[in-house]
């Protein structure tokens, strides 16, 4: 039953949002009407179509999407804020403009505060479904962009051990670029084309690997675009130099996957800490609800809640921060 209704608090709660968007930006398309109306003539009775009587319409639900987004990167959005938050979907691989995301967030801020106060009946805990909803968007986006690093780094050797037998076969350094672009994945094939590009645009290689970290913040990437940008400052042999970097980097990789092995014991403790009160607070909820239900109707038991959800975070967060170590 309860899941129906969280059904139905969604459509309600996104029809809701459009409808507010819809009043936000009106629809001209009569005013737009009128004043093409006077330049068109009827050929009989010499009328402007404007002055013609037009047969009803049905009224539709109609949002002009585009006006929507300027609107919402104009008036939410400076210019530094949109840049970074450009750079920040960009970085996760996210097909979303700044102005798109704003628009997402306003929505799982609407939802994440109504399901809370549909699943606990208390209007005190609309901030904190309000807080979840507003999170929610920004640990996913984190996600993405930590899964694509990822995925750049786990690619990187083999990319720079391409790009050293290019060089050491003749080529220079655009050209080995691009041919190790031919055969690399996703998402190493998109970020050495647009260095390629920027490249054939006049972009100096310096400023182009530059901009390659800016959008790939890897602390191996930065090894790799020091040694070039030196290399091509003082001279030098760059294949030996990259070659001595890729054994660096793959040193490196295996003692982070031993640290991981370590320590996956007490990340795993973190995790135990975090989700076990919860578990724990359903299971008793489904079996017995009147005898959990008075730590979210009781005054005293709502400010357990709280300081437990604080604690327990708390917990987490030193667990997780003594379990990382960087190499």
């Amino acid at each position: 039953m309860k899941l129906v209704v969280v059904v139905f608090f969604f459509l309600t709660a996104l029809l809701f949002f459009l409808l507010i968007l819809q009043r936000i930006i009106p629809n001209n398309t009569e005013i737009m009407r009128k004043r093409i109306g006077r330049y068109l003539m009827d050929e009989k009775n010499g009328k402007t179509v404007a002055a013609l009587k037009e047969p009803k319409k049905k009224v539709r639900f109609e949002i002009n999407l585009d006006r929507t987004k300027k609107s919402v990167r104009e008036r939410f959005l400076t210019k530094d804020k949109n840049r970074k938050l450009e750079l920040a979907l960009y970085r996760a691989g996210v097909p979303l403009k700044p102005e798109e995301f704003v628009m997402f967030h306003w929505i799982a801020v609407a939802l994440g505060a109504g399901i809370f106060y549909l699943v606990t009946g208390h209007v005190l805990f609309l901030p904190v479904g309000a807080a979840i909803g507003f999170s929610i968007p920004n640990i996913i986006l984190k996600k993405k962009q930590q899964d694509r690093l990822k995925a750049f780094n786990n690619d990187l050797p083999e990319m720079i051990s391409s790009v050293v037998g290019g060089l050491r076969a003749g080529f220079s350094f655009p050209q080995a670029l691009k041919s190790v672009m031919a055969e690399a994945k996703s998402p190493m094939k998109e970020e050495l084309a647009t260095i390629l590009r920027e490249m054939q645009y006049g972009t100096t290689t310096e400023e182009a690997l530059h901009h390659l970290y800016e959008r790939m913040p890897s602390e191996d990437l930065d090894i790799m675009i020091q040694a070039v940008v030196i290399q091509r400052q003082v001279g030098g042999n760059l294949a030996t130099v990259l070659e001595k970097i890729v054994d660096t980097i793959r040193e490196r990789i295996k003692i982070q996957g031993q640290i991981r092995t370590l320590t996956a014991q007490g990340k795993m403790s973190g995790m135990v800490i975090g989700l076990l009160p919860v578990i724990l607070g359903l299971v008793l909820y489904v079996i017995q609800p009147e005898y959990i239900g008075a730590l979210f109707t009781h005054p005293i038991g709502i400010g357990l809640v709280i300081v437990a959800v604080i604690s327990c975070t708390i917990g987490y967060i030193l667990i997780q921060k003594i379990t990382t170590i960087e190499v």
